[in-house]
């Protein structure tokens, strides 16, 4: 058996989700002896090997990478366990870092998973129930719903249209019922998940501009940043952080030229 369908039989059994949610665990051990920079820097070599070992392409061509189904999403799985609070301690007390590095210790895939890549859903007026969106900058619509389950805490955030809808008093009328049961079918949902899940995650509401946006903006991929990291449309947005496509860019052009 050649080199390659070797690689292609070790390929068909690996669990991209259960693979993200051990070398979270790996990171969380690592960061008792290392600092935040040097454990970004060891799951960013890690990530490189795997992707040129495991991807077609032709050397120093980066259009002609592909990475295969098997390996599709643990790039990004990789991308949101960098910018998280299990790497990061910054505006958090050492009880709340070790809070939360201690459940993605025990807990089982799925849960760590939402703890690693928190789940979004987007809630419209022309939809009967919710739809899981992209965990980006771009689902924030005016005119949409949304509910972010980051597995410690929830978060539901309103886009401006439905805000000033809201504040206007129209879902209060009987001819805007639909708006009434937009309004109410993520608070349902979101108390249903925390009647469901222990520890009781943390609950917020907000709107843009509201303190507690932050809770969601620190959350999404900032794919409509330049590479300034300027403002968005969805009101003021700054971050250090590169966007997922910045991210897979660079780690494309190292993989090829490994």
């Amino acid at each position: 058996m050649s080199a390659a369908e070797d690689n292609r039989e070790l390929a068909y059994g690996f669990d991209q989700e259960a693979a993200a949610v051990l070398m979270a665990r790996q990171a969380v051990f690592n960061t008792l002896g290392q600092e935040s920079t040097d454990v970004i820097r060891w799951l960013d070599r890690i990530l490189i090997k795997l992707v040129a070992k495991f991807a077609e392409y032709k050397k120093d061509d980066p259009n002609s990478f592909r990475l295969s189904r098997e390996f599709s999403l643990f790039p990004q799985f990789l991308f949101y366990l960098r910018r998280s609070q299990f790497i990061h301690t910054f505006n958090a007390s050492p009880d709340e870092s070790e809070y939360y590095r201690s459940l993605i210790m025990r807990e089982n895939v799925s849960n760590s998973l939402v703890m690693i890549q928190p789940a979004l859903m987007m809630y419209k007026l022309d939809q009967e129930s919710y739809q899981p969106v992209l965990l980006d900058i771009d689902s924030m619509q005016d005119d949409v719903v949304l509910l972010l389950d980051t597995f410690f805490y929830i978060c539901i955030w309103k886009g401006q249209t439905i805000a000033d809808w809201e504040k206007a008093g129209y879902h209060e009328k009987e001819e805007y019922a639909n708006l009434k049961n937009l309004l109410e079918a993520p608070v349902e949902d979101a108390q249903y998940i925390m009647q469901e899940r222990f520890p009781m995650p943390r609950f917020f509401v907000c709107t843009p501009g509201d303190t507690n946006e932050r809770k969601i903006k620190v959350r999404v991929n900032p794919s409509q940043l330049s590479q300034e990291n300027s403002s968005v449309e969805s009101k003021n947005f700054y971050t250090e952080d590169v966007s997922l496509n910045v991210f897979m860019q660079h780690l494309i052009k190292m993989a090829v030229m490994s």
